[in-house]
């Protein structure tokens, strides 16, 4: 006799809900297990009525899809682990175009190709996160490349979102950024046209700001009379910029244009000029990185390199998938987005 979907809601010894399987499904539509499983998955060697009658019957069921059984059976996880490493901050949240924006792009190209996506940060409790998925994406190298060389022990396919200055290619390890020279270069063409004493403020330990650094660096030594007066590490942050500049200031460095490895920093370079007291704006250009809200919704609003974000998650979870496809199992491929110049009053 077939089994009605009512049926098949009993509990186990125990009291608890029994968990319906496939065999429950296939038994209460009169089929095989094998085409519940391909109806599942809509495969065309099921015919659409069955199809449909199997999806109806595992509805009503309360049929979900047993993950761990699955991945067991295609002997893959269907699983992306992405991994945040960045300091969380008011200043600095999640919900920032990085890494808000390239998770959209990852989840978008991961979701097509039917893997998940699990979230985590750098801490080192969730490290078994990372290591029960198919690869790795990482958003940010880390100072040093740090959170690349610690992921990269777990011999997983991996990707990284920066810039790869030899490290990650003698690691096997695909990198996806932005042209973070050229974006350098933008940023000193912008600040030479108004003036020649320029100053940096930026963390050169990440890749990717030594990048902007060697970029801006290279268009300033080419330029006659133009010096780099001063360079000044800091974090990520609105703070870390006002520090930065708090210390050029008192340093005695005269300069007439700022070129910031973050929106975040640069606005902070302006909070300590006004704090100051200098009557700045018609006489220091100022550049940021990320061309983020911040840098529209500031007064007066601030110039800065644009990267694609949505692109960049798109081509980090490519590079990632084509790793893992049985069929292909080539080398890791970089990619270099292009960048431009928004500008605004700065």
């Amino acid at each position: 006799m077939r089994l009605r979907p009512r049926d098949m809601k009993s509990a186990d010894s125990e009291g608890a809900p029994k968990r319906i399987t496939l065999s429950d499904v296939a038994r209460a539509v009169g089929v095989s297990k094998i085409t519940v499983s391909r109806a599942m998955r809509d495969s065309p060697l099921v015919r659409a009525d069955v199809r449909q009658k199997v999806r109806e019957t595992a509805e009503a069921l309360g049929y979900r899809v047993n993950l761990a059984a699955r991945d067991l059976r295609l002997q893959q996880r269907r699983r992306i682990a992405v991994i945040v490493e960045m300091k969380v901050s008011e200043e600095r949240p999640m919900y920032d175009p990085f890494p808000l924006a390239l998770l959209g792009g990852i989840v978008q190209q991961c979701a097509a190709a039917g893997f998940a996506v699990v979230l985590a940060t750098g801490d080192p409790e969730m490290a078994a996160e990372a290591r029960d998925a198919s690869g790795i994406v990482v958003l940010g190298q880390g100072a040093n490349h740090q959170m690349v060389r610690s992921l990269a022990a777990l011999e997983l396919p991996l990707v990284v979102w920066g810039a790869d200055d030899g490290t990650e290619t003698t690691m096997g390890v695909a990198v996806v950024g932005s042209d973070n020279r050229e974006g350098g270069r933008l940023a000193a063409a912008h600040l030479l046209a108004r003036g020649a004493r320029l100053i940096f403020l930026g963390d050169t330990s990440h890749a990717e700001v030594a990048d902007r650094l060697a970029g801006f660096r290279e268009s300033i030594d080419g330029k006659r009379g133009a010096a780099l007066v001063d360079v000044r590490s800091c974090d990520f942050t609105r703070e870390g910029g006002r520090s930065a500049m708090e210390a050029v200031l008192a340093g005695g460095a005269a300069f007439d244009g700022i070129f910031a490895q973050s929106d975040l920093v640069a606005i902070g370079a302006m909070d300590a000029l006004n704090a100051a007291g200098i009557a700045w704006r018609d006489r220091i250009a100022v550049v940021g990185y990320d061309d983020s809200p911040a840098a529209a919704a500031h007064r007066p609003q601030l110039t800065s390199i644009r990267q694609d974000w949505t692109a960049g998650g798109r081509l980090l979870a490519s590079a990632m998938l084509a790793q893992l496809h049985p069929a292909r199992h080539r080398s890791p491929e970089s990619h270099i987005l292009p960048v431009s110049l928004t500008r605004r009053e700065t």
